[in-house]
């Protein structure tokens, strides 16, 4: 794919569409009380910008349209404290519970426990292998979000030859599986890049930071990294930068949170894959309001995503994350 040299994009208007064939979801096989107005959401982890954004707009709009939002996240993105949460949630009898699970299995029987027990039950971000429990999934799309972090680093690096590094976050996290899924069939198109094993970070700043500079001492011709998520891609500027290889080794993020974008602006990061996490989480009380009512819901909705530079990173501040409401 050709790319303009400052916008690197598959779509900015970041507008939803549906995908797959646009089929509609049921509404759910518990007994919920249409008038029932207390709506839960639970995020994959606290304090987190992308999810304090999904936040942010969720209870905007509960609150426009007469609703109570219930909002908790685990400390880490760990699926044993989130179904403590989910466990303590469905007592309280919401008539929606929205959801990012942390893990696309282990999550599957609370979550069936809470629809038995009259929730609907609504993803956004992460979504379940098994695709019978939920009534609807929003969430970015994170195959193409993972092509696009490889045709930017491409576009990035040039002809130059050299090893690239994917750093995923937890086997078995629906989003990061699907980035580094996309990132690797599109980088196996461009021969000058040497695609080494993709390593798993669970989701520690840290870690990654760590992988990086192992990686750098055992492949001295690592010409770019891939952070899938804002964990990763910010443990990855710290041993860049530490190394002295900050913009050397061309680092693409995923995400845009307030460290990040000054990452960006400094030059310890060369791209960001952004998300609209605003956008998923206005229309994923939409869908968990409109399940409640008996209304027919679209099962599953995917968001484009913005490839940003610091060249064109003043045109997209509107993509940048929050870090409070």
């Amino acid at each position: 794919m050709r790319m303009h040299k400052t916008v690197l994009a598959l779509g900015a208007a970041l507008l939803l569409t549906g995908c797959g064939s646009g089929q509609i979801g049921d509404t759910g096989s518990g007994q919920t009380d249409p008038n029932n107005k207390n709506l839960a959401l639970i995020t994959g982890m606290r304090g987190e910008p992308f999810y304090v954004s999904i936040e942010c707009a969720a209870r905007q709009e509960a609150s426009a349209q007469g609703y109570q939002l219930n909002a908790q996240a685990p400390e880490k993105f760990e699926q044993a404290e989130q179904s403590q949460i989910l466990g303590g949630i469905v007592s309280t009898k919401p008539g929606a519970v929205i959801i990012a699970p942390t893990d696309d299995k282990a999550l599957a029987a609370p979550l069936q426990q809470a629809k038995n027990n009259g929730l609907k039950v609504v993803e956004v971000d992460t979504a379940l292998e098994d695709r019978s429990v939920a009534v609807a999934s929003l969430s970015s799309d994170n195959y193409e979000g993972g092509k696009l972090a490889a045709q930017t680093l491409a576009r990035l690096v040039g002809d130059k030859p050299g090893s690239v590094l994917a750093l995923n976050t937890k086997a078995g996290t629906s989003t990061t599986d699907e980035r580094a899924k996309g990132f690797e069939e599109e980088t196996a198109k461009h021969p000058n890049l040497k695609l080494l094993p993709t390593q798993y970070t669970e989701n520690e700043p840290a870690t990654a930071a760590q992988i990086v500079s192992s990686t750098l001492a055992a492949n001295p011709d690592l010409v770019g990294v891939f952070g899938t998520n804002l964990n990763t891609g910010e443990g990855a500027a710290t041993a860049l930068s530490n190394a002295g290889k900050s913009g050397q080794v061309q680092l693409v993020g995923f995400d845009a949170s307030p460290k990040q974008v000054d990452d960006l602006r400094n030059g310890r990061v060369q791209a960001l894959i952004a998300q609209n996490p605003g956008k998923i989480g206005q229309e994923g009380v939409k869908r968990a309001i409109a399940a409640i009512k008996g209304q027919p819901v679209e099962r599953e909705t995917k968001t484009e995503m913005l490839a940003i530079t610091r060249d064109n990173m003043d045109q997209q501040a509107q993509y940048f994350y929050k870090s409070q409401c």
